[in-house]
């Protein structure tokens, strides 16, 4: 077990140590170490005792400094997947697996985690936060930072705030009240700092009000550390630092990333020049420090934790957390299947999950298991059909591939190499194989073998700028330069587009040689040192008519149809918001298709966040799988076969783009205005008067459930629940208050408290849940302050949202 002796004692030898290093040194040593050294580290100061503090993404896994797979990360289901279990305990319990593999990689802080809100479904970085709801984003947060602390690594709660879309997310500026600021985006990391009390934050790119949120005096000093009492290091997004003055006076302690970045001598400088008072300095440097100190780099001070935990399975958790993850929305008594049911499983990403999404949040598991491998070994009589491939377009080269690249100076001799996890190279700030330095840096050869999983004419091409020379099995498909076109910069053209240079006719099973030479054009001015290219792939295309044909007839002759959806890193990713809800590709067709001829048709939707199903009434089950990590794919044949109950319920509103109330993320002009106010998510919906497909807090189990009774005594909820199923189950009881007078200015009711109960068949059990007084009170903009709003209110127990059993009026 962790020793956690943060005692008051325990904190405040700490802080004598912090004055006292602090004390020994200079300002241009101050300014040094408040900006990175490199991508990922604050500078060493060896007078003091300070060793380099590490940081490193992200939420669903720890990369380390280093874009390999040479060293693997555990990848556990996103984010929104995790706020699916509506369990902080299991949040905690995940934090704590991620803390264990900060340690084994050298890593003191993780880049985690994100608690923006799903103000709209269009967000491309959706899958990377929780939920709609502040409430249920603040307890699983909580529970997260818990748990990765009580393992002596640090978070960052991001990204501080209302960084709620992707698009012009550096600069735009999101206007918002000063009720939707408290009352939704600022709830989250209040309630983290009060229940978790973080050792770091995160500011983001984005202005709020017009002024950049790494620069917010306001939000940042006056209500996170005056009024929430937050005391830990608040690092900027990577890039987002950019004023001396205004960042230091904002209260930004690091700049990140280094070498170049807005302290450091120019901090030093303006100090000088009278433009900043060396005490903020030093209030920076004491907050570096204070977090130095905890985990462990400070010399003489004492850490926060002093043993390690208990070693972590982390694959059995992460088939653990992704089974409880799962969503079951639909199910007309054709889950769970018999293991010696025939069974047809369907869709491209039943062979080749998605199992994480894309850009910061990137790692590289050791094994990945696919719907097509787990449920191969659980089910008897197994058939596998690809029916619709959902990306039509090139990809970074995968599955068949073994790839190093070889880094050559001018002169062609090797300086550097290593292996690669795919065709992505990916290279930011010092992140170079050993040997290799930007500086002697000309040229990347990404070369190996790539072994057809089928035959047929295969794509290739590149991403990127530059000059690239592909050959394939010995033939030079492409020798030329990509020039800039209408991208801002080479960051915009590497998340591009791919581009198609030449097809080969290959055999399955037969290896062929690839090589994709880049030589460096040092013309192109990257934001940091960057090297970012891809070799892209695409195998085989067939006619989708034909590939449709096929799935049917699989499905004709099988007892059930399992169909897996999927959507796209094009699609779902960091960088870009969505357009539209929709499947890509011809999966609907092939879902319909399917289900016409299989009543047993179940549909496996692996999405990070909500995609439409224009199908679900014509299908027997519908299961959402979220990017489920790298044990999906046993997870899935769990939950699938009975072994255990699926036991998610949505923390999102599931709906049309359509009827969806919020979906307004390009900013006009520069500006995005929150006109919507409170008024987000389920809140909407039901201000809207559309039905959603799914509603807030809606799942199905393998059990059935009787609310017996609801009993509310000062700020106690009690909830009797009875299992009147066959088998154990898992419920999450939910609690919602409404007013009892109708008021437009208030959601017409909201998430107020939840607990999970189990229960044995013909059990009843208790949940006993505490009303928090925040879910009484509103924020009064002219006051500036909390408001208790007093009256009657109508306090209802269910299901979900929409499915209440019980309730009793109370008196607030």
């Amino acid at each position: 077990m962790a020793q956690n002796m943060d005692g008051d004692e325990k904190a405040q030898a700490r802080e004598t140590v912090v004055e006292a290093a602090l004390g020994k040194l200079d300002l241009d040593t101050k300014a040094r170490l408040l900006g990175g050294q490199d991508m990922w580290s604050l500078p060493e100061i060896p007078e003091i005792g300070l060793k380099s503090l590490v940081m490193s993404d992200g939420p669903i896994g720890v990369r380390g400094v280093r874009w390999t797979a040479d060293d693997p990360s555990i990848a556990l289901p996103s984010p929104t997947a995790l706020a699916a279990t509506w369990d902080p305990s299991l949040a905690r319990r995940a934090g704590a697996l991620l803390a264990q593999e900060a340690r084994r990689k050298g890593v003191h802080v993780l880049l985690a985690p994100t608690v923006n809100l799903h103000r709209s479904p269009l967000g491309g970085r959706h899958f990377e936060a929780y939920s709609e709801d502040p409430y249920l984003t603040g307890a699983i947060g909580t529970g997260y930072v818990q748990g990765v602390q009580s393992g002596g690594v640090g978070t960052t709660v991001k990204h501080f705030v209302a960084n709620d879309a992707e698009t012009d997310r550096f600069t735009v500026n999101n206007v918002i009240s000063g009720r939707a600021l408290r009352e939704l985006y600022l709830a989250p990391f209040e309630a983290i700092v009060a229940g978790a009390h973080p050792w770091g934050i995160m500011t983001a790119y984005n202005q709020v009000n017009g002024v950049t949120m790494t620069e917010h005096r306001h939000l940042v000093n006056e209500v996170l550390r005056g009024e929430w009492g937050f005391d830990g290091f608040n690092v900027s997004d990577w890039m987002a630092a950019r004023s001396t003055t205004g960042d230091i006076k904002g209260g930004l302690d690091v700049a990140m990333p280094g070498p170049q970045t807005v302290y450091g001598p120019a901090l030093a400088a303006a100090v000088r020049a009278g433009e900043v008072e060396e005490s903020e300095v030093d209030d920076a440097v004491r907050n570096v420090l204070r977090l130095a100190a905890r985990v462990g780099i400070l010399d003489g001070a004492e850490p926060v934790v002093t043993t390690a935990p208990a070693e972590i399975d982390g694959e059995a958790l992460a088939r653990e957390i992704a089974r409880r993850a799962f969503v079951l929305v639909r199910n007309n008594g054709v889950l769970p299947l018999r293991p010696d049911a025939k069974v047809a499983l369907i869709g491209a990403a039943a062979r080749d999950a998605r199992v994480l999404g894309g850009g910061s949040a990137t790692v590289f598991p050791a094994r990945i298991v696919s719907p097509l491998d787990g449920l191969s070994g659980a089910l008897t009589s197994l058939t596998y059909a690809v029916g619709a491939d959902p990306s039509d377009e090139l990809a970074p080269a995968d599955k068949g591939f073994e790839l190093r690249a070889i880094c050559r100076d001018a002169e062609g001799n090797v300086i550097g190499e290593g292996s690669l996890p795919n065709g992505q190279v990916q290279w930011l700030g010092d992140d170079l194989p050993a040997g290799a330095t930007h500086e002697a840096l000309h040229s990347i050869e990404v070369k190996g073998t790539f072994t057809p999983r089928e035959s047929g004419d295969h794509a290739f091409g590149t991403r990127g700028l530059g000059a690239f020379t592909l050959t394939v099995d010995g033939t030079v498909l492409y020798d030329g330069v990509q020039a800039m076109g209408e991208e801002a910069d080479p960051f915009e053209a590497f998340f591009g587009a791919p581009l198609e240079r030449g097809k080969v006719a290959l055999t399955e099973g037969r290896p062929v040689e690839v090589s994709l030479l880049h030589p460096l054009d040092k013309s192109l001015a990257m934001p940091l040192p960057a090297v970012m290219f891809s070799l892209v792939h695409l195998g085989p295309r067939r006619a989708a008519d034909a590939l449709i044909a096929e799935a049917v007839e699989a499905a004709r002759d099988a007892e059930a149809a399992v169909v897996v959806v999927a959507t796209t890193e094009r699609v779902e990713s960091e960088g870009f918001d969505r357009t539209d809800l929709r499947l890509p590709g011809r999966q609907d067709d092939l879902v319909r298709a399917v289900a016409a001829v299989n009543p047993n048709t179940v549909v496996v939707v692996n999405s990070g966040s909500p995609v439409e199903l224009p199908w679900r009434e014509e299908v027997a089950g519908v299961l959402l799988g979220w990017f489920p990590g790298q044990e999906g794919g046993d997870a899935l044949a769990d939950v699938l076969t009975g072994a255990e109950e699926p036991g998610g319920r949505l923390p999102t509103t599931w709906g049309s783009f359509a009827d969806a109330p919020v979906t307004e993320v390009t900013p006009t002009g520069g500006e995005l205005a929150y006109t919507e106010d409170v008024f987000i998510g389920y809140r909407a919906w039901d201000r809207s008067g559309a039905a959603p497909a799914y509603p807030f807090g809606h799942g199905l189990g393998y059990t059935d459930w009787r609310y017996e009774s609801l009993h509310v005594e000062g700020a106690t909820a009690t909830v009797r629940v009875r299992n009147t199923g066959e088998r154990p189950g898992r419920e999450t009881v939910q609690l919602y208050l409404a007013p009892g007078e109708p008021d437009a200015t208030r959601p017409a009711r909201w998430l107020a408290g939840f607990a999970n109960v189990t229960a044995a068949p013909g059990e009843t059990v208790e949940a006993v849940i505490e009303l928090p007084r925040r879910t009484f009170e509103t924020w009064d903009e002219t006051a500036g302050a909390w408001a208790h709003r007093p009256g009657t209110y109508e306090l209802t127990a269910g299901r979900s949202l929409t499915d209440g059993r019980v309730t009793e009026t109370i008196v607030a």
